[in-house]
């Protein structure tokens, strides 16, 4: 026991996550404030199926935790688990859930209640109020009202403590609701404890030993106790399996002062495995393990320290960097040796290593993979290796995991994940075996359309996926492939793998040409003869593209930007199509969905023109005016999205928030830079939002960001020195950033014309790689 719970802790202090003293605080004007306080974890949570203003729940967990805890409002199976405009609260949940449109998997609550032991879902919830409501990162306290009840929670990774203050009553009552799809309960009263599993999954299919076990403990004996199945209670009856089950334990409360506790853990392994998850717990009280929670949160969110003069600007900047640090999720346990294992949801199989999952990387390759590259390494190592036990186990990389394989998105994006991670110098694990696993990837489709590339063939032999063979979002497909073969031709170089396979690559990756429509300068879905599909209408929603138009698409060539400067006949006529998207009116053509989703809507009242923020095709479009020699509207629109887009509020999103990755872009943002083009080296120059931002590296480095002009009116990048000298590059350099050091801003109300506006300040575009000659492999050092 003392073991495993030795092994969680050192692996805390080896990520650098757990700190005994107190963090260096932020400051507001001056004054200190702990980064933890800064947090709200209702941002994005007053979200419904028609609009998302992040689609997010109040996440109660420890950083990439393998289970989260939140406030229930929604019925059993509903997305929108928590929102912030419900009265009730049914009870509070263990969820693995990624986002509402993904749903859950291996979910239970406990709910108590006074009174009756009611059970059902809509009798037993009670009227709350955010007025008596306390959310913490670490630590969540509600009152429920109806039953005159406070129930608080604080977790561990894999396990949890509940305290739960009833009044003097000896109707005291905790529920168990092990939910529907197949679930088993036991009450062991000589022990004061439930045990159980949750077999209900969203998205698979999953091995048919697909459970999630939980034991409960209390603090206090039972005074009664009842399982039920359905709408049918057993009284006195200890034991139940069924579609629907759960618990019912009684309590005499003499003392109020006496409060329940319960601890809680689980495992996806088996119900052994979950009684040694509670070593989590060891003996330490509530209070303690809230504390280490705290703790531990402000060490993760302390490693990026901002300065500045608007609260509500730190708030939003460390409530969308807590929104980062959960997904993907720790899927990996720690047995009885000491040893990770994992329960394999590829192949139903317990096995040795890491695991991860909950991530989809069609949204997550963009910022969030580069974020954890650039300040958290050490967890991105144990996720590469996850990657690969994915592949060994599946056959094939996951695009979207939740927990295993699932059928949504596009693009083969797993490719950029890898290749980013060992670009930007993560080593320690077989990279030889994961870029196999992108050479399958690449030329196989896989056991369903969002695994390997649906449509290979096409894309292989005509250098695009057709408009009409019935493939749909087919041009966006054939953009992200041909960007996600750049990624797979930087792996190669670096892995000095053979010229053929290098120019492959090379080749592939300008694809996107191939769909190029030079009478309209956008992308355009083509068919099998050659020629481009018709009629074509560049604001039509769906079809081609995914979740978007053409406006959005056409600037997804991340990784030769100078080509598609190229292509639209130069600098000029690039910078007004930028322009044009912001100027143009919102109009759209939903005819493809027939009705208006939820990202039209988003875009439309963001009063920002065809630009689409809420969701991830765009994000990057504002930098790209670094490559046309006018960084000012990049420093100018960013800062538009920052101020307008984002508020530490609970309708702070302007969309989905989507598991880090529209955090990130504002987390990256306020910095004053942003990975347009992941797997290569370089980050593009926007405008940091804050007076001073320090940066404490893996490595044990230190980046100091300092901009003491900034301010709302102060938005231009006037003049840059990187360590006292001048710099006039539209980009930074990741290892040069990494060697630590002072980046010095000097801000200004007006824009510096004369400052980044020459073709050897642009960043890396591929088209200028070729054309110095053939691709020739960078030798990177492969260190064990």
């Amino acid at each position: 026991m003392k073991k495993s719970f030795s092994v969680f802790l050192g692996s805390l202090l080896s990520l650098g996550l757990f700190c005994a003293k107190p963090v260096l605080a932020q400051k507001f004007r001056g004054q200190q404030i702990e980064a933890v306080d800064l947090v709200n974890p209702l941002m994005g949570t007053e979200s419904k199926f028609e609009l998302s203003n992040g689609n997010t729940y109040p996440a109660i967990a420890r950083p990439w935790g393998m289970n989260m805890w939140t406030p229930q409002t929604g019925k059993n199976g509903d997305g929108w688990q928590y929102q912030y405009t419900a009265d009730k609260i049914r009870g509070l949940k263990q969820t693995h859930q990624p986002s509402p449109w993904m749903n859950d998997y291996g979910v239970f609550s406990i709910m108590p209640v006074t009174g009756k032991p009611v059970f059902d879902q809509d009798e037993r919830a009670s009227w709350f109020s955010h007025k008596a409501e306390i959310v913490k990162p670490y630590y969540y306290s509600v009152y429920l009202a109806d039953h005159d009840v406070t129930a608080e929670m604080t977790p561990t990774e894999r396990a949890a403590m509940f305290r739960i203050s009833f009044n003097k009553t000896d109707d005291a009552y905790i529920v168990l609701d092990a939910y529907d799809k197949g679930s088993e309960v036991q009450i062991i009263p000589e022990k004061n404890m439930i045990i159980g599993y949750s077999s209900k999954y969203a998205r698979g299919p999953l091995p048919e030993n697909f459970r999630n076990y939980f034991v409960l403990v209390f603090d206090q004996p039972f005074a009664s106790v009842a399982t039920w199945e359905g709408k049918e209670k057993k009284n006195g009856q200890l034991q139940i399996k069924g579609n629907h089950t759960g618990a019912i334990v009684g309590f005499k409360i003499t003392d109020k002062s006496k409060p329940v506790q319960v601890k809680v853990a689980s495992s996806f392994i088996s119900a052994e495995q979950a009684m040694l998850n509670l070593n989590e717990l060891g003996n330490k009280s509530f209070d303690q393990i809230k504390e280490d929670g705290r703790q531990i949160w402000n060490a993760t969110l302390g490693k990026i320290k901002v300065e500045g003069d608007d609260i509500d600007q730190l708030r939003t900047f460390y409530s969308t960097m807590y929104r980062t640090l959960f997904f993907p999720n720790k899927l990996y346990e720690i047995d009885a040796q000491g040893k990770i294992v994992h329960y394999s949801p590829y192949n139903g199989k317990t096995l040795p290593g890491y695991l991860f999952g909950g991530t989809g990387f069609w949204d997550t390759f963009r910022a969030l993979y580069p974020f954890l590259n650039f300040m958290y390494p050490s967890i991105n190592k144990e996720m590469q290796e996850g990657l690969l036990n994915a592949y060994l186990e599946g056959g094939f990389l996951p695009e979207w995991s939740s927990p295993g394989y699932a059928d949504i998105m596009v693009g083969n994006n797993s490719a950029s994940v890898v290749s980013d991670a060992y670009m930007k110098g993560l080593r320690g694990y077989d990279i030889d075996k994961l870029y196999e696993a992108l050479l399958h990837g690449a030329n196989h489709e896989g056991p369903m359309t969002a695994v390997g590339r649906k449509g290979v063939d096409y894309y292989n032999s005509l250098g695009y996926v057709p408009y009409d063979v019935k493939i749909n979002e087919n041009a966006a497909r054939t953009l992200e492939y041909a960007y996600d073969d750049f990624t797979i031709y930087q792996l190669a170089k670096a892995l000095n793998r053979p010229k053929a396979e290098i120019d492959l690559y090379a080749k592939r990756a300008q694809n996107y040409k191939n769909l190029f429509d030079p009478s309209t300068n956008l992308m355009r879905g083509k068919n099998k003869d050659g020629k481009f599909q018709t009629p074509f209408n560049p604001l039509k929603w769906g079809d081609a593209f995914t979740e978007g138009n053409s406006w959005h698409y056409s600037w997804s060539v991340f990784h030769d930007v100078k080509g598609l400067i190229d292509l639209m006949g130069g600098e000029k006529t690039f910078v007004n199509m930028l322009d044009s998207v912001f100027v143009q009116a919102p109009d759209f053509d939903d005819s493809y969905y027939g009705g208006v989703i939820h990202e039209i809507r988003e875009m439309q009242v963001a009063n920002m023109g065809q630009y689409a923020h809420g969701n991830q095709p765009i994000q990057h479009m504002p930098y790209l005016y670094n490559y046309a020699g006018q960084p000012w509207k990049t420093q100018y629109w960013v800062r538009q999205v920052m101020d307008r887009m984002y508020k530490p509020t609970p309708d702070g999103y302007c969309g989905d928030e989507d598991n880090g990755q529209t955090s990130a872009w504002y987390v990256f943002s306020a910095l004053g830079f942003y990975p347009v083009c992941p797997a290569t080296d370089e980050y593009v120059l926007g405008a940091p939002l804050f007076k001073k931002a320090t940066l404490t590296f893996d490595n044990g480095k230190t980046l100091t960001i300092d901009a003491p002009k900034n301010s709302s009116e102060n938005i231009y990048v006037n003049a840059l020195q990187m360590n006292g000298q001048s710099y006039g590059k539209n980009w930074l350099s990741h290892k040069a950033l990494h060697e630590g050091g002072d980046l010095h801003f000097d801000m200004a109300s007006a824009p510096n014309y004369n400052r980044g506006n020459t073709a050897d300040a642009a960043p890396y575009s591929m088209s200028n790689e070729l054309k110095m000659g053939a691709p020739k492999a960078t030798k990177l050092k492969k260190k064990k």
